[in-house]
């Protein structure tokens, strides 16, 4: 039998698993791979608890968001309910002002309307009992234009006694 080439390579190919098998090295391979695969699995386990975290961080987020976007709207109606009340508040008080105005300067014109027609009956009785007086001191006598004169005087006075009243 001739050993050739063929024969060596298979003689080196059985010892060369033999000393694979007797090394342990597929065992030590299969502790690798399986080491490799569990730190895969922690990774990706450590992935999914980092994902849920953030995925948890999000939604509070984004229910803070809402929230404040919810009081946020709440603030702004109250202050748009707040000025409208300070401005009919305004209006209301500008009405009050202006009605007090308006009845001072009615007052004010009705006391010097009765000013101006006192002062035009003051100033009529004046010439009424002027011209009484022209006419009496020139139609009548003398001692009986006296005695007229002072009768009709008094009566004026209690006239406008009366009058003042």
């Amino acid at each position: 039998m001739a050993i050739d080439a063929t024969f060596w390579v298979a003689v080196s190919f059985v010892i060369f698993f033999g000393a694979l098998i007797y090394l342990k090295i597929p065992q030590r391979i299969s502790q690798i791979l399986d080491k490799m695969i569990s730190d895969i699995k922690n990774e990706i386990d450590e992935s999914e608890k980092l994902r849920t975290e953030a995925k948890n961080l999000l939604d509070n987020a984004q229910k803070k968001l809402d929230t404040a976007q919810t009081v946020s709207n709440e603030i702004l109606d109250e202050a748009k309910k707040d000025s409208d009340k300070l401005v009919i508040e305004l209006n209301d008080k500008f009405h009050k002002s202006s009605e007090i105005k308006k009845n001072l300067a009615e007052n004010k014109i009705s006391q010097m309307k009765e000013a101006a027609i006192k002062e035009i009956k003051d100033a009529s009785i004046k010439i009424a009992v002027d011209s009484v007086k022209k006419i009496i001191s020139t139609s009548v006598d003398k001692s009986k234009l006296d005695a007229v004169f002072q009768k009709n005087l008094d009566e004026t006075k209690e006239q406008l006694k009366k009058i003042s009243s």
